[in-house]
């Protein structure tokens, strides 16, 4: 078995199916005046044990600077350990190159809870349907669908023919292995060149005899065995290192009975699951699955939500550019499929108080932001969007006009219009934020 074959399995071992019990969650915020949970489950957290000797390999690759052209650019400076495995700043992207100077393309994700991760597709899942259409084929039947709406506490037979699963923004790569070559190579991120020159540095790197120890002296002279091993051993790392997916926030621990919510963070979460406001669990899901694994705050979908542009972009000068996520530029593969331009995968939640770039283009530094922009895009475009010459607001500004109809304008709070009452009040907007930071790593539970 080759080490994708591998990496697939051990996904495919974490990844149980299993519709997610969202109305579970739902009404506990009346349920219990003093914030303890009136029925706590058992979650089931991945299981923690000495890293392979795979994954220490690939923990000295994860904090090698010197594999980036600068020296000073290591996977860890982009997904810092302490900060969630998310940017260590307050920037809308990454700066990278030589002279750490040029801006990545996107807002770097967390690479926390990508564990349970699905591939790539287009469409419901298959199930042991072992029939294997194509993208196309799939986005075809996506054509041909009528679009339901996602509301919190919904069952998968809701779900949409859209894009799901992969990782980046866009869904590019299928496995942590594939997606640890990119910013590898990228101009714009650690710039390592070209493969010849990576290679060359493995085979000079203090830990080399680490990969003589597992795959024998002739994987040194393989450039492509070797590149692909030390990917594998990145993956591995990421899969088998605990802080990559602890389920220790305050939430989790609510769950369990071990801890108990402030008045604030209650009504948050009611908030947050009420399918007639915020209506966030529609796509970030907040219960734990069947077989109680704890949730992932995302349903692995993609969404074009039409956030605006972020003139700090040094690519968004050109007037031109766009960054239509699936459909282009990182990827081209879907580009043909132009109902799903300007869709980009849903993150998990977790962790996101943390952070201080949000979408995908690090328009928003804040969650009162965030919070804003859902509760005022359709009622108030103004508050969101800036006017242009005559005094029109320009909605939707970092998607051309003839891809606006993908924009969500079904799910709630995006079901509104100009005039109509915002979904949230001031206080819903604080509550769901207090609830939002009950969801960060590194809670200490009260029992």
């Amino acid at each position: 078995m080759n080490s994708r074959s591998m990496w697939l399995l051990g996904a495919g071992l974490l990844c149980l199916a299993g519709a997610v019990l969202a109305a579970e969650t739902e009404g506990l915020a009346e349920a219990n005046l003093v914030g303890a949970n009136p029925n706590p489950v058992r979650l089931m957290r991945p299981p923690v044990a000495p890293l392979s000797a795979m994954a220490l390999l690939g923990k000295e690759i994860f904090y090698d600077a010197s594999l980036s052209s600068s020296g000073r650019l290591s996977c860890a400076s982009c997904h810092s350990p302490d900060h969630a495995y998310g940017p260590p700043n307050d920037g809308p992207v990454m700066l990278g190159g030589i002279d750490l100077t040029r801006q990545g393309a996107r807002a770097v994700p967390s690479l926390t809870y990508l564990e349970r991760q699905p591939n790539f597709s287009i469409g419901p899942d298959k199930g042991d349907d072992d029939n294997i259409i194509d993208l196309a084929q799939m986005a075809a039947l996506g054509q041909q669908s009528v679009r339901t709406t996602k509301t919190a506490g919904g069952t998968g037979a809701s779900a949409n023919i859209v894009p799901q699963g992969g990782l980046f923004w866009d869904g590019r790569a299928d496995t942590l292995q594939d997606q640890a070559l990119f910013p590898l190579l990228d101009p714009n991120e650690m710039d390592g060149g070209s493969a010849e020159i990576v290679a060359d540095k493995l085979r000079h790197a203090p830990y080399v005899r680490r990969f003589v120890d597992l795959f024998g002296a002739g994987v040194l002279r393989n450039q492509r065995l070797l590149i692909a091993e030390a990917m594998f051993a990145v993956a591995r790392y990421q899969v088998e290192e605990p802080s990559f997916h602890p389920y220790t926030s305050k939430y989790d621990y609510w769950l369990e009975g071990k801890a108990r919510l402030s008045e604030s963070e209650l009504r948050g979460l009611q908030v947050f699951n009420d399918p007639d406001k915020a209506n966030c669990a529609g796509c970030h899901t907040s219960a734990p699955t069947r077989d109680s694994l704890p949730p992932l705050f995302t349903d692995h979908q993609y969404e074009a939500l039409g956030a605006p542009r972020n003139a700090a972009l040094a690519g968004n000068r050109d007037p031109n550019h766009f960054d239509l996520g699936v459909c282009g530029p990182q990827r081209t593969d879907v580009a043909a499929q132009t109902q799903y331009c300007g869709m980009f995968l849903t993150p998990t939640l977790r962790n996101t108080a943390t952070r201080h770039a949000f979408f995908h283009n690090g328009v928003f530094k804040t969650l009162e932001e965030v919070l804003d922009f859902y509760n005022f895009r359709d009622t108030n475009p103004e508050k969101a969007f800036p006017r242009i010459a005559d005094g029109t607001v320009r909605k939707y500004d970092d998607l051309p006009e003839k891809y606006h109809a993908n924009v969500d304008v079904t799910d709630p709070p995006f079901d509104r219009h100009p005039g109509d009452k915002p979904a949230m009040t001031e206080r819903d907007e604080a509550d769901i934020i207090a609830f939002l930071k009950t969801l960060t790593d590194g809670y200490k539970p009260e029992n």
